[in-house]
């Protein structure tokens, strides 16, 4: 039985621990915190991840904990004014099989931790920095700051965008700031009026700038409102989703918009405004060694404007546990997971990266022309929300 160390607890490792722990092997997390857990934020969930999840038995309990959004709809700033809408009801249901469901990140890793830890209560270990490891023809041994080692087959750099794996095998790869800036915030439900409450995703499109808002946790005194603007900024500044800002200039931002985008900024706590750079990462063609590899953020760090940043890593951990158990041999296993997700991965960083343009067309008249010339459900249920990865075939 191969033995698999994964550094990294957030969604992308977990998932993989449980797939792999569900597959036969052994595995080990090692996280840097003292205990595991989100920063504050929603996180979309479309039929793509949602399977890999129905694997693990989640489904249910996610449903319980999230909200089950009724569409998914583009909008114009300053009116409402829907452009175009993708369903996601009964019939996403029908023709995906899962439900799409927006949850509180700290919801979605407390379920995982929970599937790992049930399958093997020893699986994470905390307060574990790794910092060094190394590979030879039997194995990899991991280097911890307290002088500890580890030993495995296989390390899987779950890490995040400064994963230590990422720097080791891909040395320094190129960064390039977006131009624009996020706002982070999170709203209890219950302090607006019933008719400012979204049951539905919502992404508001503008001249330089968009939002994103959507309900997350059960109506009632546990709901709380999602929202994300990002925002045209001339100079970089911190990439910490824990950075504060003052609640004003998020204002001032977004001046003019919309009444609910306005009721929405007007009773967020004024001292729990974030707001972070955005980073473009182009896609890289290996991302593995002869036993190492990534996933998740790690491997292809993306922008949010598609909301598949978690799927793809939830993907990536169905998918390397399928690799694993199809051959024997690490190296030739590695290749196979790389060799099926680096399409499509590099498909989702690069269709984000435009979205982006179009969602900040300087006019109502570009954004109106934009919207019209594209069917977004039709290109997302065609090759985005169909795929599953507990059944596509790797080769």
């Amino acid at each position: 039985m191969k033995k698999i160390l994964i550094v990294g607890g957030g969604i992308g490792g977990m998932t993989a621990a449980a797939c792999l722990l569900r597959a036969g092997f052994e595995v080990q997390v090692f996280e840097q915190a003292a205990e595991l857990g989100e920063v504050g934020a929603g996180i979309q969930l479309s039929a793509n991840p949602m399977r890999v999840l129905a694997h693990l038995g989640l489904v249910e309990r996610l449903a319980a904990l999230g909200v089950a959004p009724t569409a998914y709809q583009f909008k114009m700033f300053d009116t409402g004014e829907v452009l175009q809408e993708i369903p996601l009801g009964d019939g996403y249901v029908d023709r995906h099989g899962v439900p799409y469901l927006s949850v509180h990140r700290a919801d979605l890793l407390d379920c995982l931790i929970h599937a790992v830890r049930d399958l093997d209560p020893k699986a994470v270990r905390l307060n574990a920095k790794v910092v060094d490891y190394w590979e030879d023809g039997e194995g990899v041994t991991l280097a911890f700051a307290e002088g500890e080692e580890a030993r495995g087959d296989i390390l899987i750099g779950a890490d995040g965008i400064k994963s230590l794996v990422r720097a080791r095998i891909l040395g320094e790869t190129p960064v390039h700031y977006t131009g624009d800036q996020s706002w982070r915030i999170l709203v209890p439900a219950e302090r607006l009026a019933p008719e400012m409450r979204p049951d539905t995703v919502n992404i508001c499109v503008g001249p330089g700038k968009h939002g994103v808002v959507y309900p997350i946790r059960p109506d009632g005194p546990e709901c709380l409102l999602n929202m994300v603007g990002c925002v045209e900024y001339e100079t970089w500044d911190d990439e910490s989703w824990t950075a504060r800002r003052p609640w004003a200039e998020m204002k001032a931002d977004f001046a003019g918009w919309h009444d609910n985008i306005q009721a929405i900024i007007d009773h967020a706590d004024k001292d729990q405004c974030f707001r972070w750079a955005m980073n473009n990462r182009p896609p890289v063609d290996n991302w593995r060694t002869a036993r190492t590899t990534l996933l998740g953020d790690a491997a292809h760090p993306t922008l949010p404007y598609m909301a598949q940043g978690g799927g793809m890593a939830i993907e990536d951990g169905a998918v390397i546990a399928r690799a694993l158990s199809q051959d024997d041999d690490v190296s030739e296993a590695l290749e196979l997971y790389q060799r099926n997700r680096l399409e499509r991965t590099a498909r989702i960083v690069n269709e984000s990266s435009a979205n982006r343009d179009m969602f900040h067309l300087a006019s109502e008249a570009a954004l109106r022309e934009a919207f019209a010339q594209r069917d977004m459900n039709a290109e997302r249920t065609a090759w985005l929300f169909s795929y599953d990865p507990m059944t596509v075939e790797l080769r």
